[in-house]
């Protein structure tokens, strides 16, 4: 069973909305054999236009589901990030667990603390993450659901490090790590 870290901005986060939220996402949980060591992060939005913004994302053993829904109600956007959330599960399922892995997770420590280098860049924010084991395709897979441009993963046939990334003309590049 999931567990559940529900935050509200500008709107304070009601029981009603507490349970919608929980009985939402609780549906996406048949898709998946294990989530007891899971937590769901939900950050709820309140505009000043009114508007309604949902973000969820699900950290899993191997996936990281992430959606994000705007409208104007917020029990319309919990609705709408749910079924985003199914979509994404539902056309990434079958490729996910043809290559899920059992290899362990590789650490990767960042420093959490705001810092300055010699050249006088501030690091504004930091952020941990374990490298997962996985092919090019996979991590394409995973950028793509997490929105983002850029994915790090540790390749399972070298067990270097390699970056995914979307270029400025809508395909892709790999960047593969190399030892000395």
């Amino acid at each position: 069973m999931l567990k559940y870290n529900i935050r509200g901005e500008n709107i304070e986060v009601t029981e009603a909305i507490r349970s919608y939220v929980q009985k939402k996402l609780t549906k996406l949980e048949k898709y998946f054999e294990d989530t007891s060591n899971s937590t769901a992060h939900v950050n709820l939005k309140v505009y000043s236009d009114k508007t309604a913004k949902v973000e969820v994302t699900i950290p899993l053993p191997y996936l990281v589901l992430r959606a994000e829904e705007t409208s104007a109600d917020m029990y319309a956007s919990v609705d709408l990030v749910t079924d985003k959330l199914e979509r994404q599960i539902r056309k990434h399922k079958t490729k996910i667990n043809r290559k899920s892995r059992e290899k362990g997770f590789t650490s990767v420590q960042v420093k959490d603390d705001k810092e300055e280098n010699e050249n006088g860049f501030d690091i504004v924010r930091s952020k941990h993450f374990s490298l997962k084991p996985m092919d090019s395709e996979e991590a394409v897979l995973q950028m793509n659901m997490l929105g983002h441009d850029f994915f790090i993963y540790e390749d399972s046939e070298t067990d270097g490090v390699n970056i995914v990334y979307r270029r400025k003309d809508g395909r892709y590049g790999l960047i593969e790590s190399t030892e000395n």
